[in-house]
């Protein structure tokens, strides 16, 4: 929490150190990892939207594409494990993927009260056709880092990510 001292120190330390662009907020903000990770995701998105923009579809909607492909026939319970979505994320973006055109559902053999998901050959046609633009955001996103901070940055977000994982809403399986 930021107390009445810390913000009425901020012009004093601004003129101390002869910052005249000095931000109290920026500098308290920016220093809470949560407020980056969020910025992060919001400029991924942004990005990813720019790359991807001939199909509408959001990196959450390519994630579920990209586990289908990968693993035909999950429910929506073992799509939400795979990617860390709550329960109501994944029915909606399945939903909109079907409606789409690029899944489609059908009862579970083994349980006819769960319904397997299947990438139709549009859904992979359009995974096809974003490929590029999905590797250009993530390009993208890490450019300004070197190749070697690239590297290290990846395997700090898994290493939290992983760490963390019992927190979310919505455990993922985890990568490491």
């Amino acid at each position: 929490m930021v107390s009445k001292a810390d913000v009425s120190e901020a012009p004093r330390a601004r003129r101390r150190s002869g910052l005249e662009n000095f931000d109290p907020i920026r500098q308290v903000l920016w220093s809470r990892p949560g407020f980056l990770v969020r910025r992060l995701n919001q400029i991924h998105y942004a990005i990813f939207a720019e790359e991807c923009k001939s199909h509408n579809m959001t990196p959450v909607q390519f994630g579920v594409l990209t586990a289908l492909s990968l693993k035909p026939g999950l429910d929506q319970t073992e799509i939400g494990t795979e990617l860390g979505l709550d329960r109501t994320t994944t029915a909606d973006v399945l939903k909109r993927l079907e409606e789409k055109q690029l899944i489609t559902r059908r009862p579970h053999p083994a349980d006819r009260r769960s319904r397997q998901s299947l990438i139709t050959d549009e859904g992979f046609k359009v995974m096809k056709e974003l490929h590029a633009g999905m590797t250009q955001a993530q390009q993208r996103l890490l450019a300004p880092l070197s190749p070697r901070n690239q590297e290290i940055f990846l395997k700090l977000l898994s290493e939290l990510v992983d760490a963390n994982n019992d927190y979310s809403r919505a455990p993922a399986h985890s990568s490491l």
